[in-house]
């Protein structure tokens, strides 16, 4: 069919132009409240806790504490920036806050996106210089040097995420959006701005990740002599990281930067069959991505043995009060709930 046989259907990122397009934007409307509801509440809860462990044992945890607390730090940060848009959406995506906090919104979730990933990336390092060359580094990494990696990584991530913010976000034509990119007139200019912004802030930390803790293993499992919880240990945070990657990072580039690809195709009169399927799974990337917020804890509980000592106590205690018998062996019963849950620590 020709582009003009096509649905007349608007949707709120065309919405300053009289154009159609192939695409139903009543989607976002139904999928995104309810994840980020889930999100808000699972991720206070679960950065609360992670972050109180870590505090309570900030001696203990070693050179990556800095990191870890940022990686909290910015988790928090974004949450609070959830209950906005959880109106936004059930006010059928009218925006009610005003332009300037509809950037400021926006800013917040760019900068704990690709925040996690820098800090993730630092964690990565810090583990691969600790396991592979440790008498090196041993006593020549400071607090000191983490807090200034930590500022680097703040201002590195706040350097690629304030361009974002000169784009328009809201459009009183339209009944006040929110865009969560920018508005038809300017898609171009931001699909270029998202390109290198995707290599930068995503391509090069997650290569970097994946190098780290590629070597890291290789070098664990090539002598015998090592410990073996130490290895136990590398492997299933790396498979948090893959996880995090898989599930919050890939899907949300690949998809956005094809939405946007779309979408330069609709203002050019053509419309893919695709576009609509892109556009509906951007959308799902979007509510995975935000999980990362609530995600990212699963880092606190491969490293800090104290949190993964109180899950195993707070499921003991949840056993104990709803079950009918009670349980002659509450310690086994527990493990036995962390490890379907895939977070046991041996």
């Amino acid at each position: 069919n020709s582009f003009k046989n096509q649905t007349h259907t608007k949707i709120p990122h065309l919405s300053n132009m009289n154009n159609t397009t192939c695409i139903d934007d009543r989607f976002p409307g139904k999928f995104l409240p309810a994840v980020y509801i889930s999100v808000l509440i699972v991720g206070l809860f679960a950065n609360g806790m992670g972050m109180k462990s870590l505090l309570h044992n900030w001696q203990k945890v070693g050179d990556v504490k800095i990191f870890m607390l940022n990686l909290g730090l910015a988790d928090v940060l974004y949450l609070l920036t959830l209950p906005f848009l959880i109106v936004y959406h059930f006010n059928d995506s009218k925006w009610i806050f005003g332009e300037i906090f509809c950037k400021v919104t926006r800013f917040g979730f760019n900068l704990n996106f690709y925040g996690s990933i820098g800090f993730l990336t630092c964690i990565s390092m810090y583990r691969y210089l600790a396991i592979v060359h440790p008498l090196r580094v041993m006593g020549r990494i400071t607090v000191t040097h983490s807090v200034l990696v930590s500022l680097v990584v703040w201002l590195l991530v706040s350097a690629q995420s304030v361009p974002d913010m000169f784009f328009m976000k809201t459009s009183r034509s339209n009944t006040n959006k929110c865009f969560e990119t920018t508005t038809n007139e300017y898609v171009e200019d931001y699909l270029n701005y998202r390109l290198g912004w995707t290599l930068t802030g995503f391509c090069l930390p997650f290569l970097i990740t994946v190098g780290c803790y590629g070597h890291a293993i290789a070098v664990l499992f090539s002598k015998d002599t090592l410990d073996k919880v130490l290895k136990q240990r590398c492997l299933k945070l790396l498979f948090v990281l893959i996880i995090l990657f898989s599930v919050c990072y890939i899907p949300f580039h690949v998809l956005k930067n094809l939405n946007l690809w779309s979408r330069v195709l609709t203002k050019q009169k053509m419309c893919p069959q695709w576009s609509n399927g892109v556009y509906i799974a951007h959308q799902i990337s979007r509510g995975l991505a935000c999980l990362n917020s609530a995600l990212n804890p699963l880092v606190y509980l491969h490293i800090n043995e104290d949190i993964s000592s109180q899950l195993r106590e707070l499921l003991q205690r949840i056993h104990l009060k709803f079950s009918r018998k009670p349980t002659a062996n509450p310690q086994a019963i527990a493990e036995k709930y962390t490890q379907t849950l895939g977070m046991s620590v041996v």
